[in-house]
């Protein structure tokens, strides 16, 4: 099953998935966590890391994605926190700038990316970021271990 933290975004990964006919079998639930009070209380992302790191920084988009795996019945989880502009960016952190993070397999992975265009752009592509990545995760986490011989 899988669960969703989205900032930027506001639902869209969400609504992608649920837009799936079945996806009631694999989808468990989402947070839109928009504002950082909502990170905190939605999802556990302690308002100190938020303070320390900003909204839009790995440690908070790793604390989402595990925050949602912890409040849901879900084991595989998204989640991205960034800047969709057309405002609200900074020199360290300019307009599309998203920090994703992804739970599979008890792992949590995150990455950075920059995304070109206005916010529509910049939110579509989080999201398509967000779910192709999620696959390859997958993806990876279902093949089988192969053990390698010490000959």
């Amino acid at each position: 099953m899988l669960v969703t933290a989205e900032s930027c975004t506001g639902g869209m990964i969400a609504s992608a998935c649920t837009d799936r006919a079945g996806s009631s079998q694999w989808f468990e639930r989402g947070f839109v966590s928009y504002s950082n009070a909502a990170k905190t209380e939605l999802l556990g992302v302690d308002a100190a890391l938020i303070a320390r790191h900003g909204a839009v920084s790995e440690p908070v988009a790793r604390a989402m994605a595990e925050g949602a795996l912890a409040r849901s019945h879900a084991q595989v989880s998204v989640a991205v926190t960034g800047v969709a502009g057309p405002s609200g960016g900074s020199a360290d952190k300019p307009v599309g700038t998203v920090w994703l993070a992804w739970c599979v397999a008890g792992r949590t992975h995150s990455e950075l990316r920059h995304f070109d265009g206005d916010r529509a752009a910049v939110r579509q592509a989080t999201l398509a970021h967000a779910l192709a990545r999620l696959a390859r995760l997958l993806d990876q986490a279902a093949e089988p271990v192969t053990p390698r011989s010490t000959s």
